[in-house]
């Protein structure tokens, strides 16, 4: 009898044991891609599954939104500027069978793919791009890698550029540059607001010389300001017309007196 017992203990055992190397469990964020005899089956999942061992096989593929960080890259711009420049990919799988079957890793694919994207498109833009119009370049690479990593079952959410590093002198070039700019615009603003000046003293000029009262107005005004109680300057006004008399009388055009 224990002999008996002995020999079904053992099948049953074997039987436990296939059992349990069978079922699969598969997360609602996973698809388990199943292969019959190394030939591709079906896309199974989320859930348990039975796996028939050394016939099937089962590849689990995450779906989630991977975050893969791009490593950094020696970018030379069109305007030979050398920067260094990394970035993030967001991506995800969409078609499973199509990222087991059509590529050998997709994850490193995708990586390697992104680096030189990144230096292919930053080397057809100058520097000033780099650093002012990053959504667009952003744009551009995630639609290059969208569309190359299509038929491997990819779909590439976003690409964002982290940073972009530069030399110190060409940090200090840069910074000259800004420099002048400012100069320059403060000088442009300085002379457009001289020709303001400039021309409202020539309207006013044109409207006193109409109406000669408007001159004495504005002496007036001028001594009101210049009389005032933080100012220590006594003035005393005089009418112009006092100073008449000491001016000369216009001679004629020969140079004699009239």
């Amino acid at each position: 009898m224990m002999m008996i017992d002995v020999y079904w203990v053992i099948p049953l055992v074997i039987v436990l044991g296939l059992l349990f190397v069978s079922i699969k469990m598969i997360p609602e964020y996973e698809r388990g891609v199943v292969f019959f005899l190394g030939r591709y089956q079906a896309v199974k999942g989320p859930g348990l599954m039975i796996v028939v061992p050394f016939i099937q096989q089962v590849v689990k593929v995450d779906l989630r939104v991977i975050t893969m960080d791009v490593p950094s890259q020696d970018v030379i711009s069109r305007d030979n500027v050398t920067v260094r420049v990394n970035a993030i990919v967001f991506f995800r799988v969409v078609e499973p069978e199509r990222a087991i079957i059509q590529v050998e890793n997709y994850y490193m694919a995708t990586s390697q793919l992104a680096q030189t994207t990144l230096r292919s498109v930053l080397g057809r833009h100058e520097l000033d791009e780099m650093l002012a119009e990053r959504d667009k370049l952003n744009n551009d690479i995630q639609e290059i890698l969208d569309e190359q990593t299509g038929s491997w079952g990819i779909k590439v959410a976003n690409v964002e550029i982290k940073q972009v590093e530069l030399d110190e002198s060409m940090v200090r070039a840069i910074s000259r540059q800004a420099e002048a700019e400012r100069e320059r615009r403060a000088k442009v603003i300085n002379a457009e607001g001289e020709l303001q000046a400039s021309q409202t003293l020539l309207d006013a000029a044109k409207v006193m010389a109409q109406n000669p009262q408007a001159l004495q107005l504005r002496y007036l005004q001028t001594v009101r300001d210049m009389s005032s109680a933080n100012s220590s300057t006594i003035l005393f006004p005089l009418p112009i017309e006092l100073f008449k008399t000491f001016m000369k009388p216009d001679q004629p055009a020969d140079g004699k007196d009239a």
